[in-house]
C-alpha cells in the first residue's frame, strides 16, 4: 500500500504540471474559440449594420444628387422659359405612369415622349387617349391668343403633368421643356436602379421671340448621310430649333438628285479623295478617279423632310446660283461663260482661275435653273427656296459676249446690275413654283429683287438695309453666328479660320437698334464644313455654341443672363455625355492676350469666357498646375530674357478644367494686329 501511496504521490508529483498545462491549453483554445465566434458573429453583425447604413447613405446621396439638381438653383432648361414659377414638391414618374392625349394630333407626340423617357429611364410608358393621373398632352385653341403658335403650358404637380398649347407644335416645344426637367443621372451613381424618376413641381409659361431658328449644315464640302442629318435634326429640336438650312450645292459637290439633268449626281457628286488644309490641297490629276461624295435621291429627302417635320423642322434648300456653282458646271460645261470642262474642285485653289459662275447671258442657263427649281420645289415643302447669290467672281462675264448682249438688250449698266436681273428672273421662276426667294445678302447689289428676303452674313448691315426696304430679313451674321469659326485657341483647336467663342454668341442681339422687329424673321448659325470631316467634329463645332444661339432666339432679351446660362450649359453638357453627342469644353480654356508696349516688347494679359476660373502659367518649359504662377486679373505679363514658350492652363477649385495651351513666343507675336 505504502509503495503505491508513494507511487502515486511520485506520480502526482511528477504529472500534475503536465495535466495541467494540457487542461489549461484545451481550455484556453476552448475559450479562444468561444471568444473568436463571438467576436466573428459580432464582427459580422457590425459589417452588416455598417453596410447597410452605407448602402442607405449612398442611395440617399444619389437620389439627393438626382433630384434635387433641379430645385436647388431652379431648372436648367437651355433656352430659358419666358416664364417659370417653381412650386414645393414634385411629380414621381414610375414605370405604370400613362400618357394622356386628348386630340387625336396629339397622339404622334404622345408616342415620341414615351419613346424619349424609355431612352432616358428604360421605362416602358404606355401612351392612350383621354385624360387621368400621369402626364397630360392637350390642346387649348385658345392659348393662342398668349403664347402664339408655338407656345405652350406646363404644370407639374405631385399628382400629375399638363402640357396644354393651341398647336400640336407647342406639345412638342412643351415635350422639350418636360425631358430637360428629368434630373441628370450622376456618373457616381451609374448601375443604381430606381422605380422612381423625381420631376420638380413648377408653372411654366413659353413661346419663341422668333419664328425662325435656324442651323445650317454645309453637305457639299463635306457629305452627310441621311443617318447624320436625323441625328442633327433630333439634337436641335431638343434646343427648340426649328429650321434646318441644307447647302446642298457648291464648287465641291452637287448633293441632290435631279432626275431631268442626271449629269449633277453622276459627275457633280464626286471628286478626287483628299485629305489637309482646306485651300492648301493638290487640285485633280489627269487621270485620277473621283471617288469622294454622295447625294441624296429624291426618296431620301422626301424621308428627310418627312421626319424633321414630325419635330417642327423646316429643311431650306439652298441651290447656289449664279456662283458657287463648279460643280454644276463640271456637269454642263455649256453653263458657264468659258464652257471650258472643269473638274469638281477638292479644296485646292481655283477661285478667279477657273469660272464657277453660272453664265446669266445664256437663256440656257435660265433653262437650267428652270429644271432644277421645279424638282427642288417638289420635293421641299417649306415656303422658301435659298437661291446664293454670294461670292460670285464675275471678271469671266466680263469678257463674255452673252453677258454684254444680255447687258445691252436690258439696259444693264454695271456686272452687279447683270447679277440683280439673274436674281430676278430667279425670283419669278420660283414664284411660278409657288415659293419665295431667300439669298445672302450680296442679292442687295445692283438692286433687290420685289419680294425676296434676306439672309444677312457680312454683318448686320445688309439685314438693316433690306429691312428698311420692307423686305424680310433671317440675321446670321459672320461676326456671331458662323459656327465653323474657332471657339478656342487656335493652339489646340482644330485648324480652320477667325475666331468666335461661346460668350460671343451669347451677346448676338438679331434686332439692330432702329429697325422694324417685323421684318426680322429671326436667325441663323451656319455650319461651314471645308474643315469639318466628319459629323462627330460637327457635333464639336455646334455644342454649346448652338446652345447659346437657342436661347438668343428663343427668350426674351431681357431674360438672358450669362452667368446663369453657363451653369445651365454645364448641365446640358452633362445629357449630351449620356447621349453620346461630341461637344466643345473650349469656354474653360484660357483667353490670351498679346500686345507690346511702347518699346515695342511682347507683353501677355489673360482672361477666360468664365467667371470663376484660376489660371496658372509658366515660361520655363514647364507644364504649369496649381502650384505655378497665378495669373492675377488685369496684370501684363512680361517675357523673361531668353523665354521662348508660353504655356497656360485654367483650375476650378483647384482642379484642372480647361486644356493646356502650348504656344511659342513667336507665335504670339504675329497674333498682334499690324497698323
Amino acid at each position: 500500500m505504502p509503495g503505491k501511496i508513494r507511487a502515486g504521490r511520485k506520480n502526482s508529483r511528477y504529472l500534475y504540471p503536465h495535466r495541467i498545462r494540457s487542461i489549461v491549453q484545451m481550455e484556453q483554445r476552448k475559450l479562444f474559440s468561444m471568444l473568436f465566434n463571438f467576436k466573428s458573429r459580432f464582427m459580422n453583425t457590425i459589417i452588416r449594420t455598417i453596410t447597410f447604413f452605407v448602402i442607405i447613405i449612398f442611395l440617399s446621396h444619389c437620389r439627393r444628387i438626382s433630384d434635387t439638381n433641379e430645385s436647388d438653383s431652379g431648372l436648367k432648361v437651355i433656352p430659358k422659359p419666358v416664364s417659370t414659377t417653381l412650386l414645393p414638391g414634385e411629380f414621381r414618374l414610375r414605370k405604370h405612369t400613362v400618357i394622356h392625349f386628348d386630340d387625336d394630333s396629339a397622339s404622334a407626340v404622345a408616342e415620341y415622349l414615351a419613346v424619349r423617357i424609355r431612352d432616358i429611364s428604360g421605362y416602358e410608358i404606355r401612351t392612350t387617349q383621354g385624360n387621368g393621373r400621369g402626364i397630360n398632352l392637350t390642346i387649348v385653341e385658345d392659348l393662342q391668343k398668349s403664347v402664339g403658335d408655338e407656345g405652350y403650358k406646363l404644370s407639374v404637380k405631385p399628382g400629375e403633368i399638363v402640357i396644354s398649347a393651341p398647336k400640336r407644335n407647342g406639345l412638342f416645344y412643351g415635350i422639350q421643356t418636360l425631358l430637360q426637367m428629368i434630373p441628370v443621372k450622376e456618373e457616381n451613381c451609374a448601375g443604381v436602379s430606381s422605380d422612381i424618376i423625381r420631376i420638380p413641381c413648377a408653372e411654366i409659361t413659353d413661346f419663341p421671340r422668333f419664328k425662325w431658328r435656324g442651323l445650317l449644315l454645309d453637305v457639299s464640302r463635306h457629305f452627310f448621310t441621311t443617318d447624320e442629318v436625323k441625328r442633327m435634326i433630333d439634337q436641335m429640336v431638343r434646343y427648340k430649333f426649328n429650321v434646318l438650312q441644307l447647302h446642298l450645292t457648291d464648287d465641291q459637290g452637287w448633293r441632290i438628285e435631279i432626275k431631268s439633268l442626271p449629269g449633277l449626281t453622276s459627275t457633280g457628286a464626286w471628286r478626287v479623295p483628299r485629305t489637309g488644309l482646306w485651300w492648301d490641297r493638290e487640285c485633280p490629276q489627269e487621270g485620277e478617279a473621283p471617288t469622294y461624295g454622295g447625294y441624296y435621291t429624291h426618296e431620301q429627302i422626301k424621308d428627310l423632310v418627312k421626319y424633321a417635320a414630325f419635330r417642327n423642322v423646316d429643311i431650306l434648300p439652298e441651290i447656289e446660283a449664279p456662283g458657287h456653282s463648279l460643280a454644276a458646271i463640271a456637269s454642263y460645261p455649256h453653263l458657264s461663260s468659258t464652257g471650258i470642262q472643269y473638274r469638281v474642285n477638292p479644296g485646292c485653289r481655283f477661285y478667279t482661275i477657273e469660272d464657277n459662275s453660272i453664265c446669266p447671258g445664256k437663256e440656257s442657263s435660265y433653262d437650267y435653273m428652270d429644271k432644277v427649281l421645279t424638282e427642288v420645289a417638289q420635293l421641299f415643302p417649306f415656303e422658301y427656296i435659298h437661291i446664293g447669290g454670294d461670292e460670285c467672281y464675275k471678271g469671266f462675264w466680263m469678257k463674255c459676249p452673252d453677258c454684254r448682249k444680255k447687258m445691252r438688250e436690258n439696259g444693264l449698266k454695271t456686272y452687279e446690275e447683270l447679277q440683280s436681273y439673274f436674281i430676278r428672273r430667279m425670283e419669278k421662276i420660283i414664284e411660278s413654283k409657288g415659293k419665295k426667294l431667300i439669298g445672302w445678302d450680296e442679292i442687295l447689289e445692283g438692286g433687290l429683287a420685289p419680294n425676296a428676303a434676306v439672309m444677312s452674313w457680312r454683318g448686320m448691315q445688309g439685314g438693316i438695309t433690306a429691312a428698311r426696304s420692307q423686305h424680310h430679313v433671317v440675321m446670321s451674321p459672320v461676326d456671331y453666328a458662323y459656327l465653323d469659326f474657332y471657339q478656342g485657341d487656335p493652339a489646340i483647336e482644330p485648324p480652320t479660320y477667325a475666331m468666335l467663342r461661346l460668350k460671343k454668341v451669347y451677346e448676338f442681339e438679331p434686332v439692330p437698334e432702329g429697325v422694324d422687329p417685323e421684318y426680322i424673321l429671326g436667325g441663323q448659325g451656319n455650319l461651314w464644313t471645308e474643315s469639318v470631316p466628319t459629323f462627330r467634329h460637327a457635333e464639336y463645332m455646334l455644342w454649346p455654341r448652338a446652345f447659346a444661339l437657342s436661347e438668343v432666339l428663343w427668350t426674351p432679351a431681357g431674360e438672358r443672363q450669362w452667368n446663369d446660362f453657363v451653369k445651365r450649359t454645364e448641365y446640358n453638357l452633362k445629357r449630351l455625355d449620356q447621349s453620346g453627342i461630341n461637344y466643345a469644353r473650349s469656354f474653360y480654356d484660357a483667353i490670351i492676350i498679346p500686345s507690346r508696349d511702347d518699346n515695342g516688347n511682347l507683353l501677355i494679359a489673360l482672361d477666360s469666357e468664365v467667371d470663376d476660373i484660376d489660371l496658372y502659367y509658366t515660361f520655363d518649359n514647364t507644364f504649369p498646375d496649381d502650384h505655378s504662377p497665378a495669373y492675377i486679373n488685369g496684370e501684363r505679363l512680361t517675357i523673361p530674357k531668353d523665354a521662348d514658350t508660353f504655356r497656360v492652363i485654367s483650375y476650378r477649385d483647384g482642379k484642372p478644367i480647361g486644356k493646356m495651351i502650348t504656344v511659342s513666343l513667336t507665335d504670339l507675336a504675329k497674333r498682334i494686329p499690324t497698323g
